[in-house]
């Protein structure tokens, strides 16, 4: 199981939320594949933590979806499934919809203006050809959104789905983008519902923004088979 040396780990966490942020990201961003046996002994090493809190972080990835453990036998990355991509972005998209309609009789003119230099860093981002970067930044916008909702709830599941839509994004970013700048468009649209105060709008111009990448990835996983 290869483990990167040279990785930048969170300060001043528990050794537990030490393990869980960066084994998720090695899953996230391809570093464990799919099916790959995780080692106990060797990311204790690697994280230098004791093996407790890897067992722990092996316990909440299972609860994410992300490993799958056979007690007594072996703990493995778990795969990605092309019919996941309906289940999560569609989910995800009813989430942010929700979300966005609430956030348009709550927002305030700085809010708005926070979602404006975000999506301007945005589309700075996929002019000059940043994809890792232009992931994160729409994932802010949408963020702000959600917090905005003022919904524990719709936070907690958004986060969740997020993490497995983040493992299809790596593979969709790591290919030519020619329709990003839709997303850009979309935001503006998004901005302008909630200047409008209009929650209708904001609902559908969300929904959009999600199904639309959605539909994207799907073809561009079809490519492949």
């Amino acid at each position: 199981m290869p483990v990167p040396q040279n990785f930048k780990a969170p300060a001043r966490i528990s050794a537990k939320e030490k393990a869980l942020t960066q084994i998720q990201r090695w899953i996230v961003d391809g570093t464990l594949q799919p099916g790959e046996k995780l080692l106990e002994a060797e990311l204790s090493e690697s994280l230098g933590v004791s093996r407790t809190p890897i067992r722990e972080a092996f316990q909440l990835l299972e609860v994410q979806g992300l490993v799958a453990t056979y007690p007594g036998k072996e703990t493995k990355v778990t795969g990605v499934e092309k019919g996941d991509i309906l289940k999560l972005y569609s989910t995800l998209a009813a989430l942010h919809a929700s979300a966005a309609e609430v956030a348009a009789e709550l927002i305030s003119p700085q809010q708005i203006q926070r979602l404006i230099d975000l999506n301007a860093e945005f589309a700075h981002a996929v002019s000059s050809d940043q994809p890792y970067l232009a992931m994160e930044t729409d994932e802010e916008f949408h963020k702000v959104i959600v917090e905005l909702s003022n919904n524990p709830y719709t936070a907690t599941f958004s986060d969740s789905l997020q993490v497995h839509i983040r493992r299809f994004k790596y593979v969709f970013l790591q290919q030519p983008i020619d329709s990003t700048q839709a997303s850009v468009d979309e935001h503006v649209a998004i901005i302008a519902a909630f200047q409008n105060r209009d929650a209708a709008a904001a609902h559908e111009a969300m929904k959009k923004n999600l199904i639309r990448p959605m539909r994207e990835l799907e073809h561009l996983i079809d490519t492949f088979n």
